[in-house]
């Protein structure tokens, strides 16, 4: 089992932790990854282009010319596609990018994620998030002590830590979740993650493969 420190807001290791080899020290397949990936970004895609048809776009309807007899093109309607300001033919229309992508391929990747990050040592214990104040000053030179270097944090905490949800709001290049809502592309982005003493348990045990399986059936 990996073995982890357990460091406090000062920075000073504390002691440790034991995570499953199921979900911290599983196979990285990147193809998983970034089928991942790919189901994340298009479900979060607003879906909401739009071009408008014959039908339309302003114009009247009536026939411009006789069809006979002009010695031009027959037409109908200004509002035809060929037209300039006419209607676009086959344009994009508003649409749901979402698809179904299966809970094992997703578990998965979130544990060959998870996995990743313990192994280039950019997943960081913390003893627990006891903030004395919600100012973003004192939590940005907090997370400094913890590590100086990451460009992007990521911090995995449930919610109702009111103090720290109001430090780090206004952090550039910071994000917090919470451990139902962890995604793979949010541990793939991040430079460094920081998690809880308690909610790394929780994600080792809840991920762990018996687990679910023995969830699910009861």
């Amino acid at each position: 089992m990996p073995v982890v420190d357990v460091i406090n807001l000062e920075g000073q290791t504390v002691g440790q932790v034991e995570l499953s080899d199921a979900v911290f020290a599983a196979e990285v397949n990147p193809h998983t990854l970034h089928e991942a990936v790919r189901w994340q970004q298009a479900g979060e895609r607003a879906g909401t282009h739009k071009t408008k048809v014959r039908s339309e776009v302003r114009g009247s309807g009536k026939k411009l010319w006789k069809q006979k007899g002009t010695g031009r093109a027959r037409m109908g309607s200004v509002r035809s596609p060929i037209w300039r300001h006419g209607g676009t033919v086959h344009g994009p229309q508003p649409r749901d990018y979402s698809y179904n992508l299966p809970r094992k391929v997703l578990l998965g990747a979130l544990r060959g994620a998870l996995s990743q990050k313990l192994a280039a040592e950019k997943l960081t214990v913390v003893d627990g998030w006891k903030l004395e104040s919600n100012k973003t000053k004192a939590f940005r030179q907090t997370v400094a002590k913890l590590d100086k270097g990451s460009r992007h944090t990521l911090v995995v905490e449930p919610k109702g830590n009111r103090n720290l949800e109001l430090a780090g709001r206004n952090l550039a290049n910071f994000a917090m979740v919470e451990p139902h809502a962890l995604r793979v592309f949010d541990l793939l982005r991040c430079d460094r993650m920081f998690v809880s003493r308690d909610t790394v348990l929780r994600l080792s045990a809840s991920l762990e493969p018996k687990a679910r399986a023995r969830a699910e059936k009861e």
